[in-house]
C-alpha cells in the first residue's frame, strides 16, 4: 500500500496541515539537503517553501544540526528552565533592542500569548486587527464565521484604510488593548504596509493608550531586528517564530518589561502560561546557532538575491510582489501554479509564496526563475 493510500486512512484529507494540501494530494517529502527536497517518488525540487519560510538556511545545515545534537545529548526537555533559553533571549534582546522575551512552540501560540499580554497589561478587551492578514489559528485572529470559531472581542478593519482606522480609534480607542499588524501580510498579497499609514497607526495607539503589536513571525527574516525597524517604530509587543527556531518548533513574544510583567509568576493575579516543550534546549540551541549564522551581512545578501529574482520575473511579465527574500507569485489558479512549478522542479507555497534560503546558489536561483517564467509562458493569462 502506498503512503498516499495509508495517509488517507488515518489522516483527514491525507495530511495534518491544511496549508500543505494541494488536490488531489500533495507529494510526501523523504529527504531535505540544503536547498533540495526529494519526495516519495524520487522527484527532486528546489525548496522555495522552506517549511513556510522557517528554514532560513535550508535543510540540515551542519552547524545547526550539531547544536541540536549537542543539546539533545544532554537531555531534550526538563521540568526546569535551562541556560539555553536565557542565551536565546539575550541574543534577541541585543538583536532587536526589545527588552524581554518569552518562548512557546509556534507562531500561533506566540500571537495568543501576545494578545493575552496586551489584555492583561491594559485591562482592556478589544483587539484591532486587519482583514486578510494571517496570525495563526486562534479564534481571535481568524474569520468570525469560520467553522468552530467562537467570536471574541476583536474589531477587523480593512488593510491600509486610514479613515477606517481613525474612525475605529475615535469610537473605540479607550477600549482597545492592542492593534495587531503584519507589516507585509502574506495572505493579503505580500504587499508592504505604507510607511505613512504605519506612522499614523503608531501615533494613534499612543494617543489612546493602546499597545502597538507587530506580528513578525514571517517578516523577522527581512531585517536584523525585524521588519518593523525599517519603519522606524518601537512596538510594545512583537510575535516571532519560524527562523528563530533553527528548523524546530518555536514561537516567542518580545516586549517592554512593564508589558510582559503579568507573566512573572511572582506578580499578584498574574498570567499563568505553561507549555510542556516551550523553551526546550534543542530548539533554543538550534535557534541561537541559526540566528548567529544569519547576521546583517547574510540578511542583506539574501534580500539582494530576492530583489534581483523579483526584478527578473517582473521583466519577464510575471505578477510578483514582496520584498527581499520573500516573494509572492500572483495567480488566479494557485493549485495549477503549484503543480506546474513542482513538475519543473520548484517547491512553492500553496498560495504562490517563494521564500529563499542561504543554501541557494546562483544556479538554484536561475532554475527558479526559469521555472516560473516557463510556467507563465505555458499559460500567460493565468499569471498576470
Amino acid at each position: 500500500m502506498s503512503v498516499v493510500e495509508r495517509a488517507r486512512r488515518v489522516l483527514p484529507g491525507g495530511n495534518t496541515r491544511t496549508t500543505l494540501f494541494v488536490p488531489p494530494h500533495p507529494p510526501y517529502a523523504v529527504r531535505g539537503e540544503g536547498a533540495i527536497v526529494t519526495d516519495h517518488t524520487g522527484h527532486r525540487v528546489v525548496d522555495c517553501n522552506n517549511n513556510y519560510t522557517s528554514l532560513i538556511h535550508g535543510h540540515a545545515r551542519p552547524e545547526v544540526l550539531e547544536a541540536a545534537f549537542e543539546a539533545a545529548r544532554g537531555g531534550t526537555a526538563f521540568g526546569l528552565p535551562t541556560a539555553s533559553e536565557v542565551a536565546l533571549a539575550e541574543h534577541l534582546r541585543d538583536r532587536t533592542g526589545i527588552e524581554q522575551w518569552r518562548f512557546c512552540n509556534s507562531g500561533t501560540e506566540a500571537v495568543l500569548m501576545l494578545l493575552r499580554a496586551a489584555r492583561a497589561h491594559t485591562g482592556r478587551e478589544l483587539i484591532v486587527r486587519f482583514e486578510g492578514s494571517y496570525h495563526g489559528t486562534g479564534d481571535a485572529v481568524v474569520s468570525p464565521g469560520a467553522p468552530g470559531v467562537v467570536p471574541g472581542s476583536v474589531l477587523v478593519l480593512p488593510q491600509n484604510d486610514l479613515p477606517a482606522l481613525r474612525a475605529a480609534m475615535r469610537n473605540h480607542g479607550d477600549r482597545v488593548a492592542a492593534v495587531l499588524i503584519d507589516l507585509m501580510p502574506n495572505r493579503a498579497g505580500l504587499t508592504p504596509a505604507d510607511p505613512a499609514y504605519v506612522a499614523e497607526l503608531d501615533a494613534l495607539t499612543r494617543q489612546h493608550g493602546a499597545l502597538l503589536a507587530v506580528d513578525e513571525v514571517i517578516t523577522f527574516r527581512l531585517h536584523e531586528g525585524g521588519l518593523h525597524q525599517r519603519y522606524g517604530i518601537r512596538p510594545d509587543l512583537v510575535s516571532v517564530g519560524k527562523v528563530i527556531g533553527g528548523g524546530f518548533p518555536v514561537g516567542a513574544v518580545g516586549g517592554r518589561a512593564e508589558v510582559l510583567s503579568p507573566f512573572d509568576p511572582q506578580t499578584p493575579d498574574g498570567v499563568s502560561w505553561g507549555g510542556t516543550f516551550s523553551a526546550n534546549p534543542v530548539t533554543m540551541s538550534a535557534g541561537l546557532t541559526a540566528l548567529r549564522l544569519f547576521g546583517p551581512a547574510e540578511i542583506a545578501e539574501l534580500n539582494r538575491r530576492g530583489d534581483e529574482l523579483r526584478s527578473r520575473l517582473h521583466e519577464a511579465g510575471v505578477a510578483v510582489r514582496g520584498s527581499g527574500s520573500l516573494l509572492r507569485l500572483m495567480a488566479a489558479d494557485t493549485t495549477k501554479l503549484w503543480w506546474s512549478l513542482y513538475e519543473r522542479g520548484v517547491l512553492a507555497g500553496t498560495n504562490g509564496l517563494l521564500a529563499l534560503s542561504t543554501a541557494m546558489t546562483p544556479a538554484h536561483l536561475d532554475h527558479i526563475a526559469d521555472a516560473v517564467i516557463a510556467t507563465l509562458r505555458s499559460d500567460p493569462a493565468e499569471h498576470r
